[in-house]
C-alpha cells in the first residue's frame, strides 16, 4: 500500500508540474527543494551515497581519467569523429572536459559516450523526467577533470608508443574478443606506471559476447553489470537489483581459463539525452554503465588518498593499481549463489572468483573503510587494513599478517591479493611469462597456547591467476589467524628479485543470506512456481553440463539437487512473496539512500 500511494503521490506531483510548466522544470522558474529524489538510483546499492553522505567532499575533485569512446559511423570506411559527449546538455554544464584536436571532420556526439560520461561526471539540480519527475542528478565524481580520447587516436599515439595518458585512471566502456596488441599495451601501461584500468566485461549471451579485453585483461579491472528488477515500473526498475546474469553479462574464463569479471555493478542508470539539453533516459542493463560506477568509485578512493598523506601508498606509480584493485574486491558484496568458478566446490583453491560476479557486488564505502583503516606491513595488524609490499625469490620469500579477532563466532575473514603480470613495453607488448610471479595465500587458525593444534583454515593458490581471493567463516573457537603470503616459482632462475603487490582484508558477517534473490530467480519481484520451473531445469542442465553457470544452489554445496528444490517450494508455499512485498521491503531498507541536500 504504501509503494502504492508514494506512485499516486508521484503521478499527482508530475501532472500538476505539467499543467504549470509543460516545457520543463527550470532553474529560472522555480526554487530548488531543500531535498530531491537523487540520480542515477544505482548508486545507492553500491555504498556510494552512503559514502557521500559520510563525506560530502568526496566529488573527485583533483583526480584525473582518460575514457576511451569510440566512433559510431563511418561513410567510406572513414570515421565520422562522433564519439564526443554532448556537452551542451546540462549535466556537463560545469564538467571538465578536454579533448584531442582533429579538424578533418566536425565533431559529432556519441549518445554512449554522453550515457558514460553524465555516470561519471554529470551534475544537474533541476533534472526532470515525465515518469520519474523531478531529481538532482549528480555522477559518481563530478568535480574531477576527465581528456575524452577517441579510440585509434588513443592506440596511435599513446599504446602504441607506451606513453600514458596524464590520467589516474583509464576507463573504457569497450572492448574486443582477443587479446590484441592494443589490450596487450594497456597492460603495460598499467604495469609500467600504476594506472587504474577499468573496462567492462561484456554483454552476455544475448549478443554472443564472450568477456572482453581489455576488461579480460590480468592488470584491468574488469566489470560486469546486475539487471534490474524484471518490471515496466520504471522507477522500481532504476532503484532495484537482482544478480548478473550469463545472458546480459559475460561471464568467464578466458581463454586461457583465468576468473573474469573482477567485480559488478549496477547499470541501467537515469542518463543524459543527446536529443535535448535538459532531456535523460534509463540505459537499460548493459556492462557499458555498470563501468564508469566502478571506475567513479575507484576515483573517490584516489582522491581520498591524495588526500591523506599516510594513505599516500595506495596510489603509488609502483603498483598502486593493484593495491585499488584489491580495496574494491576485498569490499565487494558477495550476492545470492556467489561462488568460485563454475558450479562445483571442487576448484575452490585454484579458482579464486565466481566466473559471474566476480568478488561481488561494487561496496564503495566498504572499499572506502577498507582504505582509511591505514597501510599495516607484516608482522601484528589490525582486523581491517591493506598493504604495498614485495616479495622475493631469493631473500623475503613469504609475509605473514596476524590478526586477532575478538568474537570469531559467525565471522568472515576476506583477503584479497594482488599483482600485476608483466608485458614488454615496446609493440606488440608481448607478455613476459618467465618474469611473472606466482603467488599463493593462506589463511591459518592459529592456537597460541598450543602450536600442534594450529591448522590451514582456507588457501587460494591459482597458478594462472593474479589475484587470490579468500572469503571464510571463522573458526568460533579461534581468535588468532595468520595471512600467509608465499612465492611459489622461487626456483625460477630467470625471476626478477621482487614482485609488487596488493594486499587487502577484512572481517565482516556473512552479508547475502536475507536476499529475496535466492528464490526469486527471474527477479520479477515475486517467488512463485516460475522460479521453481527455472530452478527445475537448471538443475536437469547441470547434469548434463558442468561448463554452465547455473543459479539456485541454494544450500552451497556445489550442486543443484533435492534440498534445493525443497527450499524453494517452502517459500513459495509458506510466504507467498508477492510484487508489493518485495517492493516494500527493498523500499525500506534503500529510502535512506535516495535523498540528498541539493545545495
Amino acid at each position: 500500500m504504501r509503494t502504492l500511494a508514494k506512485k499516486l503521490v508521484l503521478v499527482a506531483f508530475v501532472l500538476l508540474i505539467t499543467l504549470l510548466n509543460p516545457s520543463g522544470i527550470s532553474a529560472q522558474e522555480m526554487d530548488t527543494p531543500e531535498e530531491l529524489l537523487l540520480q542515477p538510483m544505482a548508486f545507492g546499492p553500491t555504498g556510494i551515497y552512503d559514502l557521500r553522505a559520510l563525506d560530502n567532499s568526496l566529488d573527485g575533485e583533483g583526480v584525473k581519467y582518460a575514457v576511451i569512446c569510440r566512433n559510431f559511423n563511418s561513410i567510406s570506411d572513414t570515421s565520422q569523429n562522433d564519439y564526443r559527449p554532448a556537452v551542451n546538455h546540462n549535466c556537463f554544464s560545469s564538467s571538465q572536459f578536454t579533448f584531442y584536436q582533429d579538424n578533418k571532420l566536425p565533431y559529432g556526439v556519441s549518445p554512449h559516450a554522453t550515457s558514460v560520461c553524465s555516470i561519471l561526471f554529470g551534475e544537474d539540480q533541476y533534472a526532470y523526467h515525465p515518469i520519474v519527475g523531478r531529481f538532482y542528478y549528480q555522477g559518481v565524481v563530478p568535480k574531477a577533470q576527465a581528456e575524452i580520447f577517441e579510440f585509434q587516436h588513443f592506440i596511435k599515439n599513446n599504446i602504441s608508443l607506451n606513453i600514458p595518458p596524464d590520467a589516474d585512471i583509464i576507463t573504457a566502456s569497450l572492448g574486443d574478443q582477443f587479446d590484441r596488441w592494443w589490450t596487450r599495451g594497456i597492460e603495460s601501461l598499467a604495469e609500467r606506471y600504476g594506472i587504474v584500468v577499468v573496462a567492462g566485461i561484456g554483454n552476455g549471451t544475448k549478443v554472443n559476447d564472450p568477456v572482453l579485453y581489455p576488461g579480460a585483461g590480468s592488470n584491468a579491472i574488469g566489470v560486469g553489470v546486475i539487471n534490474s528488477l524484471n518490471t515496466d515500473d520504471l522507477l522500481i526498475q532504476l532503484a532495484t537489483f537482482a544478480l548478473a546474469y550469463p545472458e546480459n553479462s559475460s561471464t568467464g574464463p578466458t581463454i586461457d581459463e583465468r576468473c573474469k569479471p573482477d567485480i559488478v555493478a549496477p547499470g541501467n542508470c537515469l542518463v543524459a539525452d543527446i536529443s535535448e539539453p535538459n532531456k535523460y533516459e534509463a540505459t537499460g542493463n548493459w556492462s557499458s554503465f555498470s563501468t564508469p560506477i566502478v571506475a567513479g568509485a575507484a576515483g573517490l578512493l584516489i582522491q581520498k588518498a591524495k588526500q591523506e598523506s599516510d594513505l599516500s601508498m595506495a596510489i603509488s606509480p609502483y603498483g598502486g593499481n593493484c593495491v585499488i584493485k584489491a580495496l574494491l574486491l576485498n569490499s565487494a558484496i558477495k550476492l545470492p549463489f556467489w561462488h568460485k568458478g563454475k558450479l562445483s566446490t571442487k576448484d575452490d583453491h585454484s579458482t579464486p572468483l565466481d566466473y559471474i560476479q566476480g568478488a561481488g557486488m561494487l561496496n564503495t564505502l566498504g572499499a572506502y573503510n577498507n582504505l582509511i583503516a591505514g597501510r599495516k606491513k607484516p608482522g601484528e595488524v589490525a582486523v581491517k587494513g591493506w598493504d604495498l609490499n614485495q616479495l622475493d625469490n631469493k631473500i623475503i620469500t613469504s609475509n605473514i599478517y596476524q590478526i586477532e579477532i575478538d568474537d570469531p563466532t559467525d565471522k568472515y575473514i576476506t583477503v584479497t591479493l594482488c599483482w600485476n603480470r608483466h608485458y614488454e613495453k615496446t609493440h606488440p607488448f608481448n607478455p613476459l611469462p618467465e618474469k611473472n610471479s606466482d603467488l599463493r595465500l593462506e589463511i591459518w587458525a592459529v592456537d597460541s597456547n598450543d602450536p600442534e593444534n594450529t591448522y590451514l583454515l582456507d588457501y587460494s593458490d591459482s597458478t594462472i591467476d593474479n589475484v587470490e581471493h579468500i572469503y571464510v567463516k571463522a573458526d568460533p573457537n579461534v581468535m588468532n589467524y595468520e595471512m600467509v603470503l608465499s612465492i611459489n616459482n622461487i626456483n625460477n632462475d630467470n625471476l626478477d628479485n621482487t614482485q609488487r603487490y596488493g594486499l587487502a582484508w577484512n572481517v565482516t558477517y556473512d552479508q547475502n543470506r536475507d536476499s529475496n534473490f535466492w528464490y526469486d530467480l527471474n527477479a520479477d519481484g515475486s517467488v512463485n512456481m516460475k522460479d521453481f520451473d527455472i530452478m527445475f531445469n537448471n538443475s536437469l542442465n547441470s547434469l548434463k553440463s558442468s561448463d554452465e553457470y547455473l543459479l539456485g544452489d541454494i544450500n552451497l554445496d556445489g550442486e543443484i539437487k533435492a534440498d534445493d528444490l525443497s527450499t524453494i517450494l517452502n517459500i513459495i508455499d509458506n510466504t507467498n512473496l508477492d510484487d508489493n512485498q518485495i517492493t516494500d521491503s527493498i523500499t525500506e531498507n534503500e529510502d535512506l539512500n535516495l535523498v540528498s541536500n541539493a545545495n
